[in-house]
């Protein structure tokens, strides 16, 4: 287990270190240019020059990137160019909102991937199962922004259950975290019903089976942890992805998340805050899936990490 630890560490390292160099790069030949928006329209080229000299833009891009790297190496993400603000600490604010934004998410995809995927495999090939296809084809199609508008508009102004927007309290997360469910469901429940349908047609189902066992506890106890291994691999994706913020679901609920940070340093080219994201979701990911690679062993002790 050490040993396969150590050497997980030094793979993410590589893989941070590679997505910092890539992003970095891209950001670098950007025809864009970053000073343009911090002095405005209306700056002089000497101004423009000078803050570009204050912010070593000017610079190579190996001198810049080693700079970054240096910083980066002692936890330094970086200052604002715009909100005059250390990265680090904006995405702190916004973590919160996100980490809570991500358990609600995983957790109504699960319920609802999970369910669907499992009724469909046991009602293979009948209207059960056609249907529940279908439904899942649909949520994996439709965009963020109608599912997140259909939903508050039902739920928060026809009905009133829910608030509109904002974030603090468990209203508030119910909608988004259940739009992100039915949008996410429907990989969950492809993915849950062909592993199931897998596991069914195995020799131990079949010799569980001959013993008697009742079909409930068969499925529960036997083929539900088989089949459920490929979708832990899948939320160790999924907690990437939310870690990097969903732009679109986040500004129709006002849900203050990372997302929107993003969204903002996008559109102000503002490179660290681009940078930070960037290397926060990229390093979610691989502790998503490192998490996945570890818990793997405990549902089923058949696998070996090496």
């Amino acid at each position: 287990m050490a040993a396969y630890l150590v050497r997980r560490l030094i793979q993410s390292a590589l893989i941070l270190l590679g997505v910092s160099f890539i992003t970095f790069l891209l950001l670098f030949v950007l025809p864009a240019d970053p000073v343009r928006q911090i002095a405005g329209r209306s700056a002089t080229p000497q101004t423009v020059a000078n803050i570009r000299e204050q912010l070593g833009l000017d610079q190579p891009f190996v001198v810049q990137y080693a700079r970054y790297l240096g910083g980066l190496v002692q936890g330094d993400l970086g200052r604002s160019y715009l909100q005059k603000t250390e990265v680090a600490t904006l995405i702190a604010a916004r973590l919160p909102a996100t980490l809570l934004l991500m358990a609600g998410a995983i957790l109504c995809e699960l319920v609802l991937g999970l369910t669907m995927g499992v009724i469909a495999a046991l009602r293979r090939g009948r209207i059960a199962d056609q249907a529940l296809m279908m439904t899942s084809f649909i949520a994996v199609s439709a965009p963020q922004f109608v599912v997140s508008l259909l939903l508050l508009y039902v739920f928060a102004v026809r009905l009133g259950w829910f608030p509109i927007g904002g974030y603090g309290t468990f209203a508030h997360l119910v909608l988004p975290a259940l739009t992100l469910g039915i949008l996410g469901s429907g990989w969950y429940s492809r993915m849950m019903r062909s592993a199931m349908i897998d596991v069914l047609r195995t020799d131990y189902i079949r010799t569980a089976r001959a013993k008697g066992l009742g079909r409930a506890r068969v499925i529960l106890r036997h083929a539900l942890p088989n089949a459920v291994l490929p979708v832990i691999a899948m939320i160790g994706i999924d907690i990437g992805i939310f870690m990097g913020g969903i732009v679109v679901v986040e500004s129709v609920f006002g849900w203050p998340g990372i997302g929107q940070l993003a969204w903002q340093g996008i559109q102000r080219i503002d490179i660290p805050i681009i940078m930070g994201v960037t290397l926060v979701s990229a390093c979610a990911i691989v502790i998503g899936n490192l998490l996945a690679d570890l818990v793997t062993p405990f549902i089923d002790p058949r696998i070996r990490l090496r």
